[in-house]
């Protein structure tokens, strides 16, 4: 069985959104952490959709040709209908750091159709595109931003978002040219959303759609099966693509197992108001403050944490780590030797600490750590939060395979969400 739909996800904690996504809306869906293999494809036996998890996020341009073209070729001969570059909802990339724009050029040489589908809002999540604008909530309250005023996307470390209208992000990222079909359009009858996409399609790269509510949702999932029988279709945008492709359905009963009760680890990357949040709740973790220039700089600092870490686990405890300051931001400079660090220091502590429960914080830590651990793939197994996935790891360590595993981005997640992991409460 051929699956109609394959997507990738920039970052691990998106993929595994979009996994979720898929599987909520009754069909069946796996997540690889690399290009598969005809036996890894065996093992999953059939599916609806494939998910392949990177690190496109976190890459230049050059390395993002060397990650994507391996991932467009598999899914042209897998011949799927939808070929979904998954980016955060909040669209945040730069020129030099997880360019959307050269993602899609890239992916878009191995569809047929010649006009990429940008869906520009996830209304589930709080993300809402009007005439073109990305707006975001913001905290506990709801409170709604326009991207280039939000408290946190607009003073990103890394990807600050100063343009909230996203045909005007793409072009300077690279995407010049991109049309728009408004919301107004997505409440009327699919014909004319039809000939209005079939007039931009006529003479833009890409057509930009707005997204506010479940109805428009729905209403693009309609255009996008439709356009993806006539030719196999790029689409890029955040989950809202799976939930507008795949019509509602019976979620699948979960017929994963449940790994055995334990310690949790958990590892915080983030420095996301949200996350800080989150940790500041936590009442249950054994909490170990991991300092990066120490961890970088110095191997007996590195022992001590694993070591400190390692013997609470032994104890029962659960334990979380963390290398986000408690308040400030840490030296973007150090981002990408922390994350490589951070890898190996969760690797180190389940070496000498198996354990069955791991939480991770953070996008391009998740992407990282969870990479570096030498899992094959992730199952889906429960929502714990509203864009936070519960995944089951699979792994040829036999100490590794089945383990439960929770990653959700900085933004994601409600307050309790650490302490409702121990219990594996999930959302409805």
């Amino acid at each position: 069985m051929t699956p109609s739909y394959g997507w990738y996800g920039d970052d691990f904690t998106g993929a595994t959104d979009t996994l979720a996504t898929v599987a909520r809306r009754g069909r069946r869906a796996f997540l690889f952490l690399r290009v598969p293999d005809p036996q890894r494809l065996a093992q999953v036996g059939d599916l609806d959709a494939i998910g392949i998890a990177g690190a496109a996020r976190a890459m230049e341009p050059d390395e993002m040709q060397a990650e994507l073209a391996p991932v467009g070729a598999f899914f042209r001969n897998l011949g799927v209908r939808i070929l979904h570059y998954k980016c955060c909802s909040t669209f945040d990339s730069a020129p030099a750091r997880g360019n959307i724009a050269v993602a899609a050029a890239i992916l878009h040489e191995y569809v047929a159709h010649k006009t990429v589908a940008i869906v520009g809002g996830q209304p589930s999540l709080g993300r809402y595109c009007a005439f073109s604008n990305l707006f975001a909530s913001f905290g506990t309250d709801g409170g709604v931003f326009r991207l280039d005023r939000h408290p946190t996307m607009s003073r990103h470390p890394a990807t600050p978002m100063t343009e909230a209208d996203l045909r005007q992000h793409l072009a300077t990222l690279g995407m010049p040219g991109v049309e728009a079909i408004h919301w107004p359009l997505l409440i009327g009858d699919t014909e004319s959303l039809a000939a209005e996409w079939k007039r931009l399609s006529g003479v833009a790269p890409a057509v930009l759609l707005d997204a506010c509510d479940t109805q428009h949702v729905d209403t693009i999932g309609h255009l996008l099966r439709t356009e993806s029988q006539r030719h196999p279709l790029l689409a890029v945008g955040s989950s809202s693509v799976a939930q507008a492709f795949f019509e509602e359905g019976q979620p699948l009963a979960n017929s994963l197992p449940t790994p055995a009760d334990g310690p949790v680890l958990a590892f915080v990357g983030s420095l996301s108001p949200t996350t800080r949040m989150q940790v500041a709740a936590t009442r249950s973790y054994t909490r170990l403050n991991v300092d990066p220039a120490s961890i970088l700089s110095s191997s007996g600092a590195r022992e001590r944490i694993i070591e400190s870490a390692a013997a609470a686990l032994a104890r029962g405890e659960h334990v979380m780590l963390s290398t986000a300051p408690e308040t400030g931001d840490a030296p973007h400079s150090l981002a990408g030797d922390l994350a490589t660090a951070s890898a190996s220091l969760v690797e180190e502590v389940l070496k000498r600490r198996p354990i069955r429960r791991l939480a991770i914080a953070g996008g391009d830590t998740s992407s990282r750590i969870v990479g570096h651990l030498g899992y094959w793939g992730l199952g889906y197994h429960s929502r714990i939060s509203n864009g936070v996935t519960v995944s089951l790891a699979r792994s040829d360590d036999s100490s590794r395979d089945g383990m439960l595993v929770m990653l959700k981005g900085g933004q994601m997640g409600h307050e309790q969400l650490f302490e409702s992991f121990l219990d594996n409460k999930t959302a409805s």
